[in-house]
């Protein structure tokens, strides 16, 4: 059994081994299995609308686990680690930044209270989770901060202005995104993008076939994306040190050429 075969999770091999070696796992993933069902019947082809389901699903159940932190600490660890990593990487109070798909402030919290008031925009297609953001502003008591916070349909930022963001972020988005959200996501991302600004994101990283595990998780080659940017007018590199932290995303950041 080949090492490329383990690393598609969609196929079989892989699921059967995963399922020897945690068989407490298998119910959560016929439950899984059965809504993916139940949700491609009620929303079709539509990504958004099927993931916004997803949302609304799993934030009823808990917000936090909603954006992927099985426990609380692990949603302060997550917070705390993306907030370290960019501040490490350049951003600054004066940064005006964009955050894509903030969900229920997890890192977001600490980015609005860092920059300067009124600097931080958050944008996501779950009006569920941008209620739980809000409640997240009112516990951590950043409602003098003035943070812009507003559903989306899709990726194209068309109601955002022109050069205005110095930093955009994405944790934990393309992760959960067909390849044509992410083109469109970097078809325009360029255009609210400032000069000299970059824009930073995660993705699951694959070494073998790209494939999706119930259009819930997508897994890319790292060159399949630094192309796609490339082919819309960015400059992209892999984030290398990213991968040395307690994570099990890699990230890429895109800017406009020098």
């Amino acid at each position: 059994m080949s090492r490329l075969a383990l690393s598609n999770r969609a196929s079989l091999a892989y699921q059967l081994r995963y399922a020897v070696r945690h068989p407490g796992r298998i119910g959560p993933y016929f439950r899984r299995l059965y809504r993916d069902w139940r949700l491609r019947r009620q929303t079709g082809d539509n990504h958004v609308s099927y993931y916004r389901a997803v949302m609304k699903h799993d934030t009823a159940k808990s917000p936090e686990s909603a954006v992927g932190s099985a426990t609380h600490d692990r949603w302060l660890a997550l917070g705390q680690m993306q907030f370290d990593y960019l501040v490490k990487h350049g951003l600054t109070p004066d940064d005006r930044m964009l955050e894509i798909g903030c969900g229920n402030l997890r890192a977001g919290r600490l980015f609005i209270d860092y920059l300067n008031t009124d600097h931080y925009y958050g944008i996501d297609i779950s009006p569920e989770i941008l209620l739980a953001a809000q409640e997240t502003l009112v516990s951590h008591d950043l409602q003098g901060k003035l943070p812009h916070l507003t559903l989306v349909d899709d990726l194209r930022l068309a109601h955002l202005p022109e050069h205005h963001f110095t930093v955009v972020h994405a944790h934990s988005v393309f992760s959960h995104s067909p390849i044509t959200v992410i083109e469109e996501c970097l078809k325009h991302v360029g255009r609210v993008l400032a000069p000299g600004g970059f824009f930073d994101f995660t993705y699951n990283r694959t070494d073998g076939d790209e494939h999706h595990v119930l259009r819930e998780d997508f897994y890319y080659r790292t060159d399949t994306l630094l192309a796609l940017a490339k082919a819309n007018g960015l400059a992209a590199r892999a984030m290398t040190d990213w991968d040395e932290l307690p994570h099990k995303q890699s990230k890429i950041r895109v800017a406009h050429p020098d």
